[in-house]
């Protein structure tokens, strides 16, 4: 069975049941022990790239925005080993849309979806929501992404199995507040400490 690390802040791994390991946005907390296969940025921001943290395999990829969202009308789609991954939208007055993404992350028949730094998008409305997404995560800082409230709407409409508030806390893991907040509005809630690990 699969599993996922909340590292804190914006930053998770995710290891296959086969063992295959994918880092999402590494910065924050511990547990970069695990050698990489597939380590993917949503963007540039240094607490989202820090490229050095994790150990990684002979032959680790790594998959940035730029290389998943190439120009402005394109966002590519792409498997890795067990992980099939594809860029979806993400925007707001801190992040330009051609300099940001997403990720729907499939492996071992569960589809994850990493918001990266973003607020409301329509795709969240017009394709996501349509799909069977099993976990989600989305930021709620308030200050760079979009507060916590928002993010609950966001989590209402995706219909996701499970929603998980991460970027919470500039400049620190987390916090506690804004999460137990979230979950009071949105039922779907799985609320994550860092360095807390669960099967998916």
């Amino acid at each position: 069975m699969g599993k996922l690390l909340y590292q804190g802040h914006g930053s998770l791994r995710l290891t296959s049941d086969s063992g295959a390991v994918c880092y999402i946005d590494p910065y924050a907390g511990e547990g970069y022990d695990k050698p990489a296969d597939l380590i993917l940025v949503t963007h540039q921001h240094y607490d989202h790239n820090a490229l050095d943290l994790p150990a990684r395999k002979p032959g680790c990829v790594v998959w940035q925005n730029m290389d998943a969202h190439p120009d402005p009308d394109t966002y590519v789609a792409k498997t890795f080993g067990p992980f099939t991954v594809e860029a979806t939208i993400a925007e707001n007055a801190n992040h330009p849309k051609d300099e940001c993404v997403g990720f729907l992350v499939k492996v071992d028949g569960k589809t994850l979806w990493f918001s990266g730094d973003t607020s409301y998008t329509d795709q969240m409305k017009d394709e996501l929501s349509k799909m069977r997404i099993d976990y989600a995560f989305l930021p709620g800082d308030g200050i760079f992404n979009m507060n916590i409230d928002e993010a609950a709407r966001c989590a209402n409409i995706l219909k996701a199995r499970h929603v998980t508030p991460i970027h919470l806390n500039p400049g620190k893991l987390y916090s506690e507040e804004l999460a137990l907040r979230f979950a009071k509005l949105v039922s779907s809630a799985l609320l994550l400490k860092p360095g807390e690990e669960i099967e998916l």
